[in-house]
């Protein structure tokens, strides 16, 4: 910060100003003393004459009215949602028909803290090393599929803990309902899922998953031309092969390195965020029931973060029924 003496502070600006105004220097010849502008040298002059000393001072650059300024009332919707829904910026943007810029500022201003420093289940800040994250995206649909395998325990009936508490749940889990082994395929470029609620993760189950997989693929008009998995046993079974055929290339991730399949594990927890542990359950029929809505929600109406706030639909133009 400049001394109070410098050029063009405060003490600078009168001192001009009273050259031109009191000594009556021409504006010229005062510019060039100060080393400014002439019509920088005009603007005090004339703000001497209609202030005096007071107007030598800073003004606020804020423009009087800003006519496309985001309304209060919109600004409280946009901070509602976060709230209440946890929803991110290109989400929130998509559903009240803004620009994500828009709703990133919005949550700024109002000390919004990004999702990923928050408890998922309470909101509360925690901290966390920031990582850098690279992402990548195909060019088309059908180019990579994103192929995965999530095992799920299944409510006893009558409910478990979020219904029963956590004694009366715990005891009521020994009865052994078993698991459900989710098998999902997800489109890199339109981030357009397939899943099944399925008995075991062997070959025979995940093969014959991928050849209902590809045909709701083709359905859409999406071509499939690359399949990457993980390297289960299934995975890398003759069986597996086969389904796919000789036009599917098979990519298999790195040995302990789940990031590489990084979109359907993504899939595999917003499935269980938002249909699996979403509300209390009374038995593992309801919950079932429950799947078929909440894939068609998420392929025809959840907003997408990385399609800047459009569902997976949005992407795939051939979709029967998006409209829907």
């Amino acid at each position: 910060m400049s001394h109070r003496n410098a050029p063009l502070s405060e003490t600078g600006r009168l001192r001009l100003a009273r050259c031109v105004v009191d000594d009556r220097w021409p504006l010229r010849r005062a510019a060039e003393r100060f080393n400014v502008s002439v019509t920088t040298a005009k603007r005090w002059a004339d703000r001497y004459r209609a202030q005096g000393a007071a107007g030598m001072s800073d003004r606020s650059s804020r423009p009087s009215t800003c006519p496309h300024q985001t309304s209060r009332r919109r600004e409280r919707r946009v901070v509602g949602l976060r709230v209440s829904r946890r929803w991110g910026p290109a989400r929130i943007a998509y559903h009240l028909g803004m620009h994500p810029s828009t709703v990133h500022k919005i949550l700024t201003r109002y000390g919004c803290l990004r999702l990923s420093w928050t408890d998922p289940a309470t909101g509360a800040p925690i901290r966390r090393q920031q990582r850098a994250i690279v992402r990548y995206e195909h060019s088309a649909p059908g180019d990579l599929v994103h192929v995965d395998i999530k095992k799920l325990g299944r409510i006893p009936h009558g409910g478990g803990h979020k219904v029963l508490g956590r004694a009366a749940g715990c005891r009521n889990q020994r009865t052994g309902t078993g698991y459900w082994f989710i098998h999902n395929a997800v489109d890199d470029y339109s981030r357009l899922a397939y899943s099944e609620l399925l008995e075991d993760e062997r070959k025979q189950t995940a093969s014959a998953f991928w050849a209902r997989a590809q045909a709701f693929f083709a359905e859409a008009g999406i071509t499939v031309k690359r399949v990457l998995t993980d390297n289960g046993s299934a995975y890398r079974s003759r069986m597996f092969a086969d389904a796919l055929g000789e036009d599917i290339t098979h990519k298999r991730t790195r040995p302990y390195r789940p990031q590489t399949n990084g979109k359907v594990e993504r899939f595999n927890r917003t499935t269980l965020e938002e249909w699996a542990y979403a509300r209390p359950y009374t038995s593992e029929s309801e919950r079932a029931a429950a799947f078929p809505g909440f894939m068609h929600h998420y392929n025809h109406h959840r907003g997408h973060t990385a399609l800047k706030g459009a569902p997976p639909a949005s992407r795939v133009p051939n979709l029967s029924g998006q409209n829907s």
